[in-house]
């Protein structure tokens, strides 16, 4: 893994967003999903439940499974963490869990699913909403599949249906109305 930590910052919120772990130009940039797969992101955002990028992250507190770069692979493209990486970055959010404690979860892309629930295919859980008890804490999970450009998921069936249904999950859920669209 490679520094610096790539954080959200500091925003309290009951709407968790987790991630995988950052790309290479995040830890530049100084932010999460601040690239490629984030323009992606923050256009479903955007198109499906109506909050552009700077109000999604000044409202939503952003995670990671791993919170440094895990280097690129021999073959190209983003490594992804491996498990003692990820048993070693479990307690921050564990710990961000306790301080927030989230009534939404937003879990992007298979390695944060399966941080909370079992996923072998992305069509068994995108489009649904997943009530979880995780470290002390119960709140909805819903799943999203990773925004990657290499990714052809979210572009071909079933993913260009259960993608915009999850979306409608969330913009739908009551913790993203209090926190996100202030709407009490």
């Amino acid at each position: 893994m490679q520094k610096p930590v790539v954080s959200g910052g500091a925003v309290l919120s009951r709407v968790l967003l987790v991630g995988q772990a950052p790309g290479d130009k995040e830890p530049v940039l100084g932010r999460p999903f601040a690239w490629t797969a984030g323009k992606k992101l923050f256009r479903w955002f955007k198109e499906h439940a109506g909050v552009d990028e700077a109000t999604f992250r000044s409202r939503v507190y952003m995670a990671a499974v791993c919170r440094c770069f895990p280097g690129k692979k021999a073959t190209g493209g983003d490594r992804v963490p491996d498990q003692e990486e990820i048993r070693h970055c479990s307690d921050w959010l564990k710990t961000e869990m306790d301080l927030l404690q989230p009534q939404l979860v937003i879990a992007v892309g298979k390695l944060a699913i399966t941080q909370f629930i079992p996923c072998e295919k992305l069509d068994a859980v995108i489009g649904k909403s997943f009530p979880i008890d995780y470290a002390g804490h119960r709140f909805d999970l819903v799943p999203l599949p990773h925004p990657s450009g290499a990714s052809p998921w979210p572009h071909q069936e079933p993913g260009r249906v259960l993608l915009p249904r999850a979306l409608r999950l969330i913009a739908t859920h009551p913790a993203w109305k209090s926190s996100v669209l202030k709407v009490k």
